[in-house]
């Protein structure tokens, strides 16, 4: 595998997408003609074909009286698969469209527009009376310069208690509209209750945000690898990081993707060939079938290897709701060639991605393609279901031996089972097909790149 600098990507990942904006192409062998202009009818008809040309669920596209659709992203909502029939999938909750500009910032620049800070919000559903917790915080961002941190409590929200947030399902106040935007917070922690503000501009991302050498209790030398974003930033830690661990000796390898909402297929690829070694050599990582209309972009991306992989006969994977699309495409790539231990809860469940399409300042990006592996496998809907079901406590640090998944995983390691004594997390099961796993803010997909 070459390996390319953060920098470097970035640029290639920026040029690609103003590239595709500038000629209203998205790639995969695109032909839909460009809108005669940026008016709200012909974007409107522009879209409709695009849909009809590229969507994986054209055939299944509702008739949509479009004079009826104020806005062209109310347009594109309407023309969703709505579910039903006989394909399991219950409904396209994934496709969306965003400005093209906060879709090259983010896989272009590394970079994004917000507070930084996400909370454990979706596995309080129904159930007010618990705590709000921080569950993650960007190390670069303005909740990490604020102070907060992992665990810390939230009483209230912008003047909102954190019960009634959470009893009318609204983290919306966690997703500013616009630079300089503030964020009024009560926190409680071990030092007392206070009062935070946090000013929303826009930080650089860390995907790569915690590496390190664990010992289990019987000595194993264990990797831990927090990886957060698949964006081309990721590839000179992502490197670093498995060439410390080649240097150390690691024998197991603890690969945290519990908020990883997914990113580019490429670096999922990336990530997996250091893992798969001379297992997956030559391989198939994955295969990208597209609709009956496009089945010449069928493709395959194929395992590498880079000089600082592992050889493992078994990684162990932390997972939850929020691990999505190319979270999920690592664990199921890696399933035909190495034992995957998977620690925490079930997956999100999309095994479909994008190609991102530029036009008129938006970027849309409809479900294109679905995913298999080299076993054909694929089509996990209801999520990847854990071998060992243990609940995030989120009061521990990420990569903190003693943490919850953390230490089920170093536990597995040593003696070959699920720790007897490890917190049970609430299933999935009873989750409704279709539902949400995010909070607002964050990203889900795989994207073709």
């Amino acid at each position: 595998m070459k390996k390319i600098s953060g920098r470097t990507a970035a640029a290639g990942a920026l040029a690609l997408t103003v590239l595709l904006a500038a000629c209203g192409g998205g790639g995969g062998g695109d032909t839909t003609p460009p809108a005669a202009s940026c008016g709200l009818a012909d974007t409107q008809s522009w879209l409709l074909g695009y849909m009809q040309d590229q969507y994986l669920w054209y055939a299944r596209m509702p008739s949509v009286d479009a004079a009826a659709q104020p806005t062209v992203e109310a347009y594109f909502a309407a023309l969703l698969y709505p579910g039903g029939g006989a394909d399991p999938a219950s409904r396209d909750r994934w496709s969306y469209v965003e400005t093209t500009a906060s879709h090259d910032q983010f896989f272009g620049e590394g970079r994004s527009l917000g507070y930084g800070l996400a909370v454990g919000g979706i596995e309080l559903r129904g159930r007010p009376d618990e705590p709000l917790h921080v569950r993650y915080i960007e190390p670069r961002s303005p909740a990490a310069a604020a102070g907060l941190q992992r665990g810390d409590i939230l009483l209230s929200l912008n003047g909102v208690s954190s019960a009634e947030v959470i009893t009318r399902d609204d983290f919306s106040a966690l997703t500013p509209k616009a630079a300089g935007d503030v964020l009024k917070l009560q926190v409680r922690n071990a030092a007392g209750d206070r009062t935070v503000s946090v000013t929303a501009s826009v930080f650089d991302l860390t995907p790569v945000s915690a590496s390190q050498v664990l010992r289990s209790a019987a000595g194993k030398t264990t990797g831990y690898l927090l990886l957060k974003d698949f964006i081309s930033q990721a590839s000179t830690p992502l490197d670093a990081a498995f060439g410390q661990f080649k240097a150390a000796g690691v024998t197991e390898l603890v690969l945290d993707l519990r908020y990883n909402g997914g990113g580019l297929v490429s670096v999922a690829r990336d990530l997996a060939s250091y893992i798969g070694g001379q297992a997956a050599r030559g391989g198939v990582f994955a295969t990208l079938k597209y609709s009956d209309k496009r089945q010449s972009q069928n493709s395959n991306f194929n395992f590498e290897q880079p000089s600082t992989g592992l050889t493992l006969s078994r990684v162990f994977v932390l997972s939850g709701q929020r691990t999505c699309s190319a979270s999920e495409l690592v664990i199921n790539g890696l399933k035909p060639f190495v034992q995957v231990v998977q620690i925490g809860d079930t997956s999100c469940g999309k095994p479909v991605g994008f190609v991102p399409k530029a036009q008129c300042g938006n970027t849309f990006n409809a479900v294109n393609f679905e995913s298999v592996n080299a076993a054909g496998a694929g089509r996990y809907w209801d999520g990847l279901a854990p071998t060992c079901r243990v609940a995030d406590a989120f009061t521990r640090a990420l990569g903190d031996p003693t943490e919850a998944l953390t230490a089920a995983a170093l536990s597995y390691a040593d003696s070959g089972a699920c720790p007897v004594a490890a917190p049970v997390a609430k299933s999935l099961a009873a989750r409704p097909r279709g539902s949400t796993t995010t909070e607002p803010g964050e990203r889900q997909g795989m994207w073709l790149r």
